[in-house]
């Protein structure tokens, strides 16, 4: 009878050495974007050879996969369990991920960088980045009808649309930031449009600017 071998976690040293390049590789991929930046700089700047990295990953695709994995890493840790919370949980995780992104540039211009490259043609990250939306705009949209259940609320009616709202206001506020440092306060700005978007969701108020009949 077959026996299926057990895959083995990989050794202390091995495991290092890909967090090693994975860190390099983040911080490449970030200052040139994932079509400009060469393998052959990663592995210098880690003291290896191209080949040295294709052994730990295969290949520059699967890289940048294992490079988004290991920056989403950054956005759990301290948290329990290393997933985010649910319900008013949630919005406080985000706005505390908010103030401290502004502490790591480096990270964020690489998010910023590979999500804008992954809608282009035959991009290998395109398909993370679609899942990554897609799980958080569900997670979202659970901490809202969360928040309803436990003040005896109906589920609010544009739930869906604020969910997709909160993160495009966050991911285009750290481009600004990105941009301009000085004239934008990442964190305050952000928690400013959390809770204001968060806040129309759960009581609903008319529109100022809808035209008049």
């Amino acid at each position: 009878m077959a026996t299926t071998r057990r895959q083995l976690p990989p050794r202390p040293e091995t495991a290092a050495r890909r967090r090693e390049i994975l860190a390099a590789a983040l911080e490449i991929f970030g200052a040139k974007g994932y079509n400009n930046g060469p393998l052959a700089e990663i592995a210098e700047q880690v003291g290896m050879t191209h080949a040295g990295i294709l052994h730990h990953f295969g290949s520059k695709d699967r890289l940048l996969v294992e490079v988004l994995r290991y920056r989403d890493e950054s956005d759990v840790e301290g948290i329990e369990g290393q997933h985010i919370p649910d319900g008013t949980e949630l919005f406080r995780h985000l706005i505390r991920t908010a103030f401290a992104n502004q502490d790591r540039p480096g990270i964020v211009q690489a998010y910023a960088v590979l999500s804008a490259e992954s809608v282009t043609d035959a991009n290998p990250g395109r398909e993370y980045f679609e899942d990554r939306y897609r799980v958080l705009r569900g997670e979202v949209v659970n901490a809202f009808r969360a928040m309803c259940a436990e003040r005896g609320l109906e589920d609010p009616v544009q739930v869906e649309r604020a969910a997709a709202s909160i993160l495009a206001v966050m991911d285009g506020l750290q481009v600004q930031w990105l941009l301009d440092p000085t004239q934008v306060e990442l964190a305050a700005s952000s928690a400013f449009a959390i809770e204001a978007i968060a806040l129309q969701a759960l009581d609903p108020r008319p529109s100022p600017f809808a035209s008049e009949a």
